[in-house]
């Protein structure tokens, strides 16, 4: 999951991100608002982390530009905790209002309500299945013929990526990007090393196969009748 912060109070932003990161998401931070509404109209992400009281440009103002051209969610931070402010918010588009000061355990609760909503009204559906193998986005559990398997959260994000493109070939630097943010010739090895250990809890204790590697294309989560001369199963 990919989310943008929009914060210019420097601590509050370090805190976050370092909090929100070890739960596995990635994350984008903007010190201004004229950078955050510049980000998050170019740039797609899973949700917003919105304040209000920013440099440049006003949080209402980039949630009201923003709503013209996207419905990315937007969760927004603000020390202004009048009901009148709460409403302009929620009228100008915003999906949750949360005032400061406030604990992380809150923020990082009212952040995952809003991606389970997300989720659903986009898909219309939390569970994938591809096999005997199950996906719940809701509840995060994996399990494969009735199996409970136990994922660490950029495990968890990596299955998931693979499971939403299932059928199709994932290069190592759309994962690289998509679960770790980060460029792929930073770290060669880091993509080859998770699909390792996913495959050893996913895919190796079963007999058949869904986790397949592609020589010099990347990845795939399918179900093959028959093996491919270009897959290799490692």
């Amino acid at each position: 999951m990919k989310l943008l912060l929009v914060e210019d109070e420097e601590t509050a932003s370090l805190y976050i991100t370092l909090a929100l990161k070890e739960q596995g998401y990635t994350i984008d931070v903007a010190n201004d608002g004229r950078e955050g509404l510049y980000l998050a109209t170019e740039y797609d992400y899973d949700a917003i982390i919105l304040d209000v009281t920013l440099p440049l440009l006003d949080g209402f103002q980039i949630l009201d530009t923003l709503r013209r051209t996207k419905q990315t969610p937007v969760l927004i931070l603000s020390a202004r905790d009048s009901l009148d402010e709460k409403v302009k918010g929620l009228q100008l588009g915003a999906d949750d209002y949360l005032t400061k000061p406030f604990s992380l355990i809150e923020l990082s609760a009212r952040l995952q309500a809003l991606l389970r909503r997300r989720s659903i009204d986009r898909q219309g559906i939390s569970l994938f299945q591809l096999h005997d193998l199950q996906l719940d986005l809701l509840s995060r559990k994996v399990i494969r013929s009735g199996v409970r398997i136990e994922l660490t959260q950029k495990e968890f994000a990596l299955l998931s990526l693979l499971v939403r493109y299932q059928g199709q070939i994932l290069s190592k630097m759309m994962i690289a990007e998509r679960v770790w943010d980060m460029n792929f010739a930073s770290d060669a090895n880091v993509v080859e090393v998770a699909i390792k250990r996913l495959r050893s809890k996913v895919d190796t204790p079963f007999a058949v196969k869904l986790l397949h590697t592609v020589r010099g294309m990347g990845y795939v989560l399918e179900l093959r009748d028959e093996p491919d001369r270009n897959m290799e199963m490692y």
